[in-house]
């Protein structure tokens, strides 16, 4: 039996002021990638200097303009990393390196020496503030703890003296989640007194999950609850720092932004300690979805993939939301139906809005393809097969022999497992256009007896075929070439034919296109039934071919069935 008496519910805030259930996200807040250092540090083989610039590089490309490059007093790796930065003047105007320090005057001073030189810098001190750390780990009262904050404020100024560049102050209670609400707020407040930041030149006050401790709702209130409280607020940029521990990073910070979060710090895909930091690239693709501009470059998933890929030596999950491989495919008969007719539904009415069942947005928005929106496997229905048939090769199958394709599918995804649309394609050849035994079509002559009054058809037609290899012909008349076909079919072999439906539609367009013919046929003395295929650049052709097929298709379900033909 679980043990779960040996776990303490987190404290809920008792905030029934709460404003943010009823807002709505309306725009992109200010992104601070921190793949470099957070997500780094979480590395199991940690970037060397070459892979720290090509995701450098990359996050440039998609658009952030605040980017925490590192925690240079931590190594030496970090340090010339952003050395190298500077003194190549890797720094386009208008972006902002931030790095990060502890609250420790050696820290600050090696920070400073590191970054001698660089225009704009977002300079970042931290200190934990919760209950659990001041007592188990440092030690320390609240008011030490408090004056931890002010004292590294304090030597960030003195380290300004000598810098010459443009520096904002960013400062974390860290543990925010596990701190006293209005302990937090002190520690705050206290160092925005110190610094004394304005409208023209604020800070930011960064509330860290950093253990995601309990449920979005609950940060939500404690953002809320901290942003009408801060002093000087109007020169106070709020920023959130969300982890995943509890699987509902996403969440939290999209509640944290109906809470007044203006900035969010987060990586690509997530990467981080333990479960992860936020995952940015879901909270804009998000916004995305919903007609909100996400102010980054994200066209192009697939190049983001193959850089953290590479970088982080991480595969990303195949099912990770908008990135992973299976994101848009669908194995589920019915969900494959409604992609279908989803997909026809918006090319007929050419909407400018995308609506497709399962489909949240178009996929080749974000650089991802349609072929693998639809797999076939054992689970899939008739109208995935269909879709296959139609995205991939242009076959519209009627509606009616969906099912009867379907089921040769079925047997061979129970035999081997997932379908790929090449088998598909081959089985549909073998089954259809390729049935051409015992009975083989050879060539069709259609002759126009409209203009003989004498005659009561106005079609008549010479057929050639072989049956078991032997040459034979017939001649026929009828009302138009399938008429006409039938009769001889009926008189030449002795067996009566009847057509229940009938469909075609050009496979390709151009002066060598293609035209493909679907017959559906019944045996009128067995009445059994299925569907023959033909295609050819003649339509009369391609309809004798049809039911040519459908003829093998019956003989040799009859044979199967030990019925004599």
């Amino acid at each position: 039996m679980l043990n779960y008496q040996r776990y303490q519910r987190v404290p809920v805030m008792q905030y029934p002021e709460r404003e943010w259930p009823n807002r709505e996200i309306v725009k992109a807040p200010v992104w601070c990638s921190v793949d470099l250092r957070d997500g780094n540090q979480a590395l199991i083989d940690p970037m060397v200097v070459d892979e720290k610039l090509e995701m450098y590089e990359l996050l440039l490309r998609l658009g952030f303009r605040e980017i925490e490059v590192g925690f240079p007093a931590a190594s030496q790796i970090e340090f010339d990393f952003i050395r190298r930065l500077i003194e190549e003047d890797r720094i386009p105007d208008g972006v902002r390196l931030q790095v990060l320090s502890q609250c420790r005057k050696e820290q600050i001073d090696r920070t400073f020496e590191c970054i001698r030189g660089c225009r704009n810098v977002i300079f970042h001190i931290y200190n934990s503030t919760s209950t659990l750390q001041r007592d188990v780990v440092f030690g320390m009262s609240r008011d030490e703890v408090r004056e931890l904050a002010l004292q590294g404020v304090r030597w960030v100024r003195e380290g300004m003296r000598d810098f010459g560049g443009n520096l904002m102050l960013e400062y974390s209670p860290e543990s925010y989640t596990g701190t006293e609400p209005d302990y937090a707020l002190e520690v705050c407040n206290a160092v925005i007194g110190e610094w004394k930041p304005t409208p023209e030149q604020p800070m930011i006050i960064n509330l860290p999950s950093t253990v995601e401790m309990t449920t979005p709702n609950v940060f939500a209130d404690g953002v809320e609850w901290m942003s009408r409280r801060l002093d000087r607020r109007d020169s106070v940029i709020l920023s959130i720092h969300p982890h995943n521990d509890r699987g509902t990073g996403t969440a939290t910070a999209e509640l944290a932004l109906l809470a007044g979060a203006d900035r969010l710090e987060g990586t690509l895909f997530g990467n981080g300690e333990r479960t992860g930091n936020l995952d940015i690239l879901n909270v804009a693709y998000n916004m995305f979805s919903q007609g909100i501009d996400p102010k980054l470059n994200i066209e192009n998933i697939g190049e983001i993939i193959a850089v953290c890929e590479r970088c982080n030596k991480m595969p990303i999950d195949p099912r990770h939301p908008y990135g992973g491989k299976l994101v848009f495919t669908s194995f589920s008969g019915s969900h494959q139906d409604a992609i279908n007719k989803g997909m026809q539904a918006l090319r007929e009415r050419n909407s400018k809005y995308w609506a497709v069942p399962y489909l949240t947005i178009d996929p080749a928005d974000i650089g991802r393809r349609y072929e693998p929106i639809v797999r076939i496997n054992s689970q899939s229905g008739k109208g995935g097969v269909a879709f296959v048939m139609d995205s991939y090769f242009g076959f519209k199958l009627p509606k009616g022999m969906h099912r009867e394709f379907a089921d040769v599918i079925q047997k061979i995804s129970e035999r081997e497992g997932e379908v790929a649309p090449e088998e598909i394609m081959a089985a549909f050849r073998e089954s259809y256009l390729d049935c051409k035994e015992p009975l083989h079509f050879r060539r069709i002559q259609v002759t126009d007896l409209s203009n003989e009054t004498e005659s009561s058809f106005d079609t008549k037609v010479s057929v050639v075929y072989t049956e078991y290899g032997r040459e034979k012909s017939f001649e026929a008349v009828g009302n138009g070439p399938l008429d006409a076909v039938g009769r001889g079919v009926r008189e030449s072999l002795g067996r009566e034919y009847r057509i229940l439906d009938y469909t075609e539609h050009a496979l390709t367009a151009g002066s060598d296109s293609q035209a493909a013919a679907y017959i559906h046929l019944m045996d009128a003395d067995s009445g059994r039934v299925t569907w023959g295929v033909g295609v050819s650049s003649n339509i009369t052709r391609a309809s004798v071919r049809g039911i040519f097929s459908a003829m093998n298709r019956l003989h040799e379900g009859a044979s199967q069935n030990g019925i004599g033909v």
